[in-house]
Parts: C-alpha cells; structure tokens; sequence
C-alpha cells in the first residue's frame, strides 16, 4: 500500500515575501510571527515579507524564518492537513517533522530553532568557514577527496542531498582544496557556495556544545508518526534519541539522500514538501519512485489542495 511523507525544508529555501499570505489569512499564524519575535527581540515577519535578502540570508534570521512559514502552512491546512506515515526535514527542518509528529509543541519548535540559529551563526563568528557543492562523484568518492584535502584544513561531507549531489564543510582552504580535487576526480561541478559558515562540520562544536545545554530540560514527546533522522536516516521513536540525535546533528552530515532511499524502502510514494520553496520535491522526484509530490508553499497552494481532497 502506497505511504506518503511529509518533508520540510532547510536552510536556502528562504525568499522575500515568503509566509505573508498566510500570516494575512490567519490570526494564529501571525501569533506564531509573535512568539517567535518575542523570543528573538526582533520583527521577524517584517524581515521575511520585505527583506533584505541580504539580511534573510544570515543564520539567525533564515532559520526562524523558514521554521515559521512551514508551520504556517500547517496551521492553515487544519483538519485538511494531509493524511502520512512519515515525517523528515533537512537540517533544521527536523523541528518542522517534530512539530508536525507533537513530539515538539509548534511553540517548543519555534523557541528551539531561535536557540540554534543564534549559536550556529556565533560559531560562525568564532570559527569562520564555508561550505561547497560537489555533483558528480558517488559518496565514497566525495568521502576519500574530503579525506585528502583534510591537509590543507578541516573539510567534511556535510549534506548528502541526493545520489550525485554532496555539499562539503570546513576551513576555507579544506574546501577549496576539495573543490580542486573533486573536479580532479571528475566532478561535473565542485564550487563554493553562498553561505555564513561550516554548517555540519566540527567548526560548529561551540553551537552543538550550547544545544546540549538548551535541550537538556526540554520536554520531548514520542512522535506520533515516525520521524526519519537526520543523523542516522531511521525512525527516531523516543524522546531521549530525538534529543541525542539534535545535538549531534549540528556537527554530523545531513544524510538526505539515505533518508529518501529509507522512505522509498518503506513504500512511501507521495510526498508533501510543507514550508517555502521546491528543493526537497525536487530532489525526491530525482532519487524515489513517487506518483505524487505536492508542494505547500502559499495559501493558494492550501486552497488548491483543498479542491483535490474535496469529492
């Protein structure tokens, strides 16, 4: 029997304008836009609605921002959210699968990602770095050319986004002696990438050291759906491993690609991406066999879903 997922996004999916139908339609949400600014002493809805994109793009900002909008859209669908199996996000999307799955309460989540983004983007200050894309290579490949650029600096396999799509983390000179040995391996592409640190590398210890200590006296629920990890790609179950697991996913690689290889294995087929952009739909339709993909991004995208289910 066919199973559906619901994925939420990560960091990138952001863009100006993103949320502001569905704060416009809904008093909820825009409590949630509230709370959310209460935590961070800043008027996030004003940021993500007319920007800067500059200023959307910084770690402590994007974060919030995009854990908002998919949590919009949740509270928008209601009772019309659809029926699934399974739950998974990318990086800080996990909160947003948590959330759905009430192993995290939506205002647990919000307060929660504030913390992250706040300590990843003060790793970044302390411990500056950058991060690449690598297309082309398999796993191991991307894995032995992270193994010899290590001499020239820290450099790892930070997101494994799909079968041929890879992002690497570290030192400036780690990566960019990886992005030369990768197109020496014969990457199709190996280039830096636009971001405000090494996300998903050791130079983010400082971030997974401050999560500890906020996490510790979090209550954490069971989920009431599975929620495939990102740190091991398999069902996280308790509260105790989903609190683990969220530490050790600041530092550990995002394991995308394994986690849509897990869902497909478990006969997940359709898959709803809740939150802003299509990157996630888009790499599913590459790597899993689905009949259906849907993305959830604006209120007409809501009202349309709405149109489907209606007999």
């Amino acid at each position: 029997m066919s199973k559906t997922a619901l994925f939420f996004p990560g960091q990138a999916s952001q863009y100006v304008g993103m949320g502001r139908d569905l704060y416009e339609a809904s008093a909820d949400v825009r409590r949630l836009y509230e709370l959310a600014a209460d935590a961070m002493q800043f008027d996030i809805a004003r940021l993500s609605f007319e920007g800067p994109a500059e200023d959307l793009r910084r770690t402590r900002f994007t974060q919030p921002a995009i854990l908002l909008h998919s949590l919009a859209a949740l509270t928008v669908l209601g009772d019309g959210r659809p029926a699934f199996d399974y739950a998974a996000g990318h990086s800080l999307g996990e909160y947003g699968a948590l959330a759905v799955t009430g192993a995290l309460t939506f205002e647990q989540a919000i307060r929660a990602v504030v913390r992250r983004a706040h300590l990843m983007e003060e790793a970044c200050r302390q411990q500056p770095g950058t991060m690449a894309a690598v297309m082309g290579l398999s796993a191991a490949q991307v894995e032995q050319v992270c193994r010899e650029a290590a001499a020239a600096g820290v450099v790892v396999p930070a997101n494994y986004n799909s079968g041929i799509q890879i992002a690497v983390s570290g030192s400036r000179p780690g990566v960019e002696k990886a992005i030369e040995l990768a197109k020496s391996a014969g990457a199709k592409r190996a280039m830096l990438l636009e971001v405000g640190g090494a996300f998903h590398s050791p130079l983010m210890e400082p971030a997974r050291e401050g999560l500890r200590t906020y996490l510790a006296d979090l209550a954490i629920a069971a989920p009431a759906r599975a929620v495939i990890a990102n740190v091991t790609a398999e069902p996280a179950t308790d509260g105790a491993t989903i609190r683990r697991l969220l530490i050790e996913q600041v530092t550990a690689p995002v394991k995308w690609a394994q986690t849509m290889a897990c869902l497909a294995a478990e006969g997940v087929t359709t898959v709803y991406e809740i939150g802003p952009g299509k990157v996630l739909t888009g790499l599913a339709r590459r790597d899993m066999n689905l009949t259906t993909s849907v993305n959830l991004d604006t209120l007409a995208d809501i009202e349309a879903l709405g149109a489907l289910q209606r007999p």
